[in-house]
């Protein structure tokens, strides 16, 4: 599910985009006879794209009616949302080790 973002701001439409990926959860129960019985939860997950920069995940800060699909983000949300990086800029914990005594990683 895909749709546009819902914020605005000064009267001027995002160019964001809401976009949903659906996870799932599983536990594995054993039977009576041993036999195993996997039952799975999926787990809708919410992220705003805007061209140009990276998705930020928003699933913790939106409102989601489960029996329509329709997705709110509270305006006040906007003040709370995490800042996102573009992979490139992410570095493993034993490559900044690394950088800085000159070993490998």
């Amino acid at each position: 599910m895909a749709s546009p973002a819902s914020d605005e701001t000064k009267g001027a439409p995002s160019k964001c985009r809401l976009a949903e990926i659906v996870q799932y959860t599983c536990d594995i129960e054993v039977g009576e006879r041993g036999e195993p019985h996997v039952h799975c939860w999926p787990m809708p997950r919410i992220f705003r794209i805007c061209p140009g920069r990276p998705a930020v995940e928003l699933t913790r800060f939106v409102q989601m009616d489960m029996s329509t699909g329709e997705v709110h983000l509270p305006p006040e949300a906007s003040q709370q949302l995490p800042k996102g990086k573009p992979w490139r800029d992410i570095i493993r914990y034993g490559e900044k080790v690394a950088e800085f005594t000159g070993e490998k990683a």
